[in-house]
């Protein structure tokens, strides 16, 4: 049923973002006294409609997106000799008519995206320090690159102090890409190469670090080890086996190796320390077996909620549907270079 409705939802919206796209060129046609013959809302057979001027406004009987037909838009249609025909136009007006479609739909996204932003705006509250690893895995890129937990990533294929969020977005469309990173350590600046390799699962770059920060238990599954030590949602996890937590990954990791081995959780709660004997047993939940408790965890986010302003909200959805438009042509990128998939 909820594959059903985001389905409906999906196509509703690929529906509008069409129909906004014709309506782009709709008025961009209008504007340089183009005739036009018709402006469907959807395709095929006519439904029903009306007629205002010299346009036939009309519902079609496949209610998705819709088109305009402009006379004399193609060689051989008739009134292609109307001096109010579309190839009659002059070259740049042309130019302009076709692209009023793609610019009413970058228009689209950014209001969009601004309307939501003056409603209601989260942002992730970043930390006092960018860029701290908190976990390099195992002969991962980042480890053959001699990157160790504890480094501060300074720079990033050019970009200095770059946020996690950064770091991330480089490092899923850049498999395969050689990215010069520098690091800091002990007060020391390091220069090396990492190079993002394809993981399978995810189909994206991942070089194998992860950002340091607070490890939150999320959900627990019933009648699995975690639930059944006393651990809740909502623990802070502090050490594994006396090691210093900074991660997920580097939680899962020790869970994954313990070999089915009772593992000692220490855990902050309500502001004091309890340590718990956790008995992890070989189960699948969501992927391959493996050895595992039964809980959820995940890097604990200070997210700040506020409204915009309306030129603010304007900046930031401007930003976020550049930086999404970057990271769309990132992965096509990686695609046709067989680097993604």
């Amino acid at each position: 049923m909820l594959i059903a409705e985001n389905l409906l939802w999906l196509l509703i919206l690929i529906g509008v973002m069409i129909l906004v796209h014709e309506l782009g060129h709709f008025w961009a046609a209008r504007y340089f006294d183009v005739k036009v013959e018709v402006f469907s809302f959807g395709f095929g057979p006519r439904l029903f409609g009306f007629r205002r001027g010299e346009t036939d406004y009309r519902f079609s009987a496949i209610l998705f997106g819709g088109y305009v037909k402009m006379a004399g838009e193609q060689p051989g249609d008739e009134g292609l000799d109307d001096p109010r025909g579309f190839l009659a136009k002059p070259r740049w007006q042309r130019l302009i008519i076709a692209g009023a479609g793609p610019f009413m739909n970058i228009v689209l996204a950014v209001a969009l995206l601004t309307g939501l932003f003056m409603v209601k705006y989260q942002r992730v509250v970043e930390p006092s320090v960018r860029g701290l690893v908190g976990h390099v895995a195992a002969n991962s890129p980042a480890d053959r690159a001699g990157i160790r937990e504890g480094d501060r990533i300074v720079r990033l294929a050019g970009k200095e102090n770059p946020s996690w969020e950064d770091i991330i977005l480089t490092e899923v469309a850049g498999a395969s890409v050689p990215l010069e990173v520098a690091i800091e350590r002990d007060g020391r600046r390091i220069e090396t190469t990492v190079t993002p390799v394809l993981e399978e699962r995810s189909g994206v770059g991942s070089a194998g670090w992860a950002e340091r920060g607070e490890v939150q238990l999320g959900s627990l599954s019933a009648n699995m080890p975690a639930e059944k030590s006393g651990l809740k949602p909502g623990d802070l996890v502090r050490r594994v086996n006396g090691q210093p937590i900074g991660s997920a990954i580097k939680f899962h990791e020790l869970i994954r190796g313990s070999k089915g081995r009772a593992v000692e959780i220490e855990v902050e709660r309500e502001g004091r320390r309890i340590d718990f004997t956790v008995q992890p047993v070989w189960a699948k939940l969501d992927g391959p077996e493996r050895w595992m408790i039964g809980a959820i965890v995940a890097q604990k986010l200070k997210i700040e909620t506020t409204r915009l302003p309306f030129f603010e909200a304007v900046e930031q959805s401007v930003e976020h549907n550049i930086r999404g438009a970057t990271l769309i042509a990132q992965f096509l990128k990686g695609i046709v270079e067989r680097r993604m998939s």
